[in-house]
């Protein structure tokens, strides 16, 4: 009984803040902020920080994975929510489908940068016996004719023009989980069914939320990269607005997934007028 009125209280503060009008107004701004300036908090950390390692096991095993964790626990919230509300699996996967956009949104630009890493870098040997160094680095020698996975293969050194991958997708991870998880406040009010797997659930989904707004700020600050950072933070920023603040708004069709609880919150009486108010909070 206690644990599930920790719970209870939790989870509700959390849906409250979430589906707040100020946070969904803001948090891209927020976010947006944080990767502008971030970079300067690498003037006070420690270098000497666990979480300045590459190798630390945050990184491997959470930022490496980023889209899976995001897509076990978001997909899983989602469905359940939708499924325990219409008993409705083409529904359910209809909200589902999102996900499946975005990541097919996320693998797309990812290629693409590949691509145009591989088209603008260049191939450089570092001589380290060389006695010409300059700025205390090592003289590096252009060799030309080699892919990028030859070069690295030889252990010599790429450069291309880079577009942050992590920052790309921490952004997007952030932005995906605060639109999908918001729902639960406004379904909350209209006094839906919420047993313990789906706020479980659903605190899962914040906390992951804090965790990769937690890693966004360990890479801004122990590894800042001006302007690829950046970059990567606009590319997630763009690819937010241009799914859930444009496409999602046309509403449910064949071409068209619909916003987070369309079609979910009207179960009530006053579930409309809910819907409405979400959607209006969306707007920026």
């Amino acid at each position: 009984m206690f644990f599930n009125t920790v719970l209870v209280v939790l989870t509700d503060l959390a849906a409250r803040f979430l589906g707040s009008a100020i946070f969904r107004k803001h948090f891209h701004l927020v976010l947006s902020v944080l990767v502008m300036f971030g970079p300067a908090l690498s003037l006070w950390v420690s270098q000497h920080s666990v979480f300045a390692k590459k190798t630390h096991f945050i990184y491997r095993i959470f930022l490496r994975s980023g889209w899976g964790w995001t897509c076990i626990f978001v997909g899983s919230f989602v469905f359940l929510l939708s499924f325990s509300i219409r008993r409705s699996i083409s529904l359910s996967i209809r909200h589902l489908s999102r996900l499946g956009v975005a990541g097919g949104l996320w693998v797309g630009f990812c290629k693409l940068l590949d691509l145009l890493e591989n088209t603008t870098g260049s191939c450089y040997e570092r001589l380290l016996n060389s006695p010409e160094v300059t700025n205390g680095q090592p003289l590096l020698v252009l060799q030309e004719g080699a892919s990028k996975s030859e070069c690295l293969r030889a252990g010599m050194l790429w450069r291309g023009y880079e577009v942050s991958e992590d920052v790309f997708l921490l952004c997007l991870c952030c932005l995906l989980l605060a639109e999908e998880i918001a729902v639960f406040g406004p379904y909350l009010k209209l006094g839906g069914f919420s047993g313990g797997p789906l706020r479980i659930l659903f605190l899962f989904c914040v906390l992951l939320l804090w965790l990769w707004i937690f890693l966004l700020i360990c890479l801004l600050a122990y590894f800042p990269q001006f302007p690829t950072q950046l970059l990567g933070g606009a590319l997630g920023c763009l690819s937010w607005r241009g799914l859930y603040q444009s496409w999602y708004r046309l509403g449910p069709s064949w071409y068209c997934p619909g916003r987070p609880g369309q079609g979910l919150l009207n179960t009530k009486t006053n579930g409309a007028a809910a819907e409405d108010k979400l959607n209006h909070d969306q707007c920026n």
